[in-house]
């Protein structure tokens, strides 16, 4: 079991434990001594637009060089170009300091191994042996000729930006496409305009003037009403929103309407069995029922992982498949990238639109998604006390379960980032599938 890392890094308020500057030099120098002994000898570390990342990029930063890890440091940069030039520039590991679609007062570290690949869990457990030794007093620093140096790359984004549109071929131009691109304020906010503008599309860009306290708020993948609004508004064909660290991707088509993970993981797959791709499709347990029956009439396998993108990546590693998501927008496409990326994934889709001459609204025609509501209950974490298991939440469950039968699907889980019970329930109709979730939510309080 981990004790700091979630499911996607270790996250948290900032100021508050873990997310200090003390925890952060320690987390860089646990991390050192792991992958320093696995042949570690560079780190690159990327952040988002929060203002925390300062802080916490200078702690990584000592805490790499006392294990003797020199550092490559490439500013805000989204996720996936930081696990990109992990890669290209040769680095043996990254870090990414965001806390994703959170809000700006929450930040998070993020570690990626050689390859630009998330690390294992038994990687992550090493980390934090070597990490508890050092809250513990044990952080000690290698002599003064070993201490790792650092230096900053300044044409990160510029390189990311370039390999970003070679994922759009070379036979095909945005040239005619309006489209409205949504930075939320995050780490996009530079290469995901340029990547659309310099395809040739003509280009809206909204939030994407960030100031190290706006990230994501009302804005992005996690709050979609402004690009609906700026789609219709403008009279564009399509709408781009990324999120804080652009590794989600939602989209809106031209009547306004949201285009989710789901939907975009159908219209992905539907577009590579066309272009011959025999593998099955990794979605999660939250993912719509409406896409495993879509994927199923087109004779493409599917399976379900646990939630997060790192499970559905383990579960295609598993399988040798190339495709996987999740609803929130983490789209895996293994021949493109090596992890979740937004960008790469809408050229994706501009890419099969443009090739069969349709639209968005058009191409996601094929799915018919069940009304599914998803409720967040806020809890507080007490010793020896799990919320799941109380005797009102599983009667409410047993109950709920037993109205729906076969016509729907209850799901709840604990959030992997922060303190939060996620009550998800799908039913036939809106109207049942929100009360239902509602009747489990209030057996919390």
């Amino acid at each position: 079991m981990r004790k700091y890392f979630g499911t996607d890094g270790v996250r948290g308020r900032v100021g508050e434990f873990p997310m200090t500057p003390d925890f952060a030099m320690k987390l860089g120098w646990a991390a050192g001594q792991v992958l320093g002994a696995e042949g570690v000898r560079e780190v690159l570390i990327g952040k988002d637009t929060r203002a925390s990342g300062y802080m916490l990029e200078s702690a990584l930063e000592a805490g790499f060089s006392a294990a003797g890890v020199n550092v490559a440091l490439v500013g805000p940069l989204p996720t996936p170009g930081v696990a990109y030039l992990t890669s290209t520039f040769r680095a043996d590991a990254g870090v990414v300091i965001s806390a994703s679609h959170n809000p700006f007062d929450d930040n998070g570290i993020k570690i990626f191994g050689q390859g630009g690949h998330k690390l294992n869990d038994v990687q992550e457990q090493e980390i934090e042996r070597w990490l508890q030794t050092a809250i513990d007093g044990g952080m000690t620093c290698v002599s003064s000729e070993k201490l790792g140096k650092a230096r900053r790359i300044d044409d990160a984004a510029g390189r990311y930006t370039e390999y970003c549109k070679a994922n759009l071929p070379g036979h095909l131009s945005l040239n005619g496409l309006k489209i409205v691109v949504d930075s939320a304020n995050g780490a996009g906010y530079r290469v995901g305009p340029a990547v659309f503008r310099e395809l040739g599309a003509e280009l809206i860009s909204i939030h994407d003037k960030p100031n190290g306290l706006n990230i994501n708020e009302n804005c992005g993948a996690t709050s979609m009403q402004n690009l609906c609004d700026a789609v219709l508004a403008h009279q564009a064909d399509l709408g781009i929103a990324l999120d804080g660290d652009a590794d989600r991707l939602m989209m809106v088509d031209h009547t306004g309407s949201v285009v989710d993970g789901d939907e975009l993981l159908y219209l992905l797959a539907k577009d590579a069995k066309r272009a011959g791709y025999n593998g099955g499709v990794v979605g999660t347990q939250m993912s719509n029922l409406g896409l495993e029956q879509a994927l199923h009439g087109l004779n493409i396998p599917f399976k379900r992982a646990k939630v997060g993108d790192r499970y559905v990546l383990e579960q295609l590693n598993a399988t040798g498949w190339r495709l996987g998501g999740e609803g929130s927008g983490h789209l895996l496409s293994l021949d493109h990238a090596s992890t979740g990326d937004a960008i790469i994934a809408s050229l994706r889709v501009l890419t099969s639109l443009l090739e069969q001459q349709a639209t968005l609204y058009d191409a996601k025609q094929g799915m018919h998604k069940l009304p599914q509501t998803l409720i967040n209950v806020r809890y507080t974490a007490q010793a020896g006390h799990d919320p799941l298991d109380t005797p009102a939440v599983l009667q409410a469950v047993a109950l709920v379960e037993q109205q729906l039968g076969q016509t729907g699907r209850v799901l709840l889980r604990k959030s992997g980032t922060e303190p939060l019970i996620r009550v998800m329930v799908e039913a036939v109709d809106a109207d049942r599938a929100q009360g239902s979730a509602q009747q489990i939510a209030d057996a919390f309080s």
